[in-house]
This record gives structure tokens, sequence and C-alpha cells, in this order.
């Protein structure tokens, strides 16, 4: 499950018409970053939602016609999703917040 929705968001950056190269690409490497510290997780239900929390966000993020509430709300789930782990799994966290800040300048 968690496979899945990680191939889901690489073939969403993949696609996407609304990436400039460079954020392409430095999206892409967050996410094998992501996959990485994910597979680190003890907690299967805590990786399942950080994988599609941040699937979702990058849904709102590279929509054509860009919702901001939606994709602050997205956004949010997904540092939330990481919260209780910072102490334990800083990198984790940083990637996520990496993730967030990446997407969230997407529509500027």
């Amino acid at each position: 499950m968690i496979e899945d929705t990680l191939q889901k968001l690489e073939t969403r950056l993949k696609k996407s018409k609304n990436l400039n190269p460079e954020n392409r690409e430095a999206l892409q490497k967050l996410v094998t970053e992501l996959r990485l510290e994910i597979d680190q997780l003890d907690d299967e239900d805590r990786a399942e939602s950080i994988a599609g929390f941040t699937e979702n966000s990058a849904r709102e993020a590279l929509r054509q016609e860009q919702d901001q509430d939606l994709l602050d709300i997205a956004l949010d789930g997904l540092q939330k999703s990481t919260r209780e782990f910072e102490a334990s799994y800083p990198k984790l966290t940083a990637v996520v917040n990496n993730i967030c800040h990446q997407l969230s300048n997407l529509g500027i």
C-alpha cells in the first residue's frame, strides 16, 4: 500500500506540466529520501499516513487551478503526520518539511 502511494506520487511528478525541470528534480529527490525514511518506521499505519498526505499534497500543489485552501490543509496534515517522530526520526521530519516547502512554493 505504501509503495503504491509513493509510486502514484512519483508518476504524478513525472507527468505534471506545472513543474519546471529544477522543481521536478528536487521533488523527485525528496520523494526518494522520503521512501528511505518511511522504510525505517516501525509503525506501518503512520508510514501510510505520511505517504498518503504527501501524495495528496502533491496532487493539490500540481493542479492546473490550484486551490490554496486545499493545499494548505493537505500540507498541514502532512506536517502533523510526522510531528510525533520529530525526536526519534529527525531526518524524516526534515524531509517532510522540505517537501512541504517545495510544494507550497509552487503556487508563488
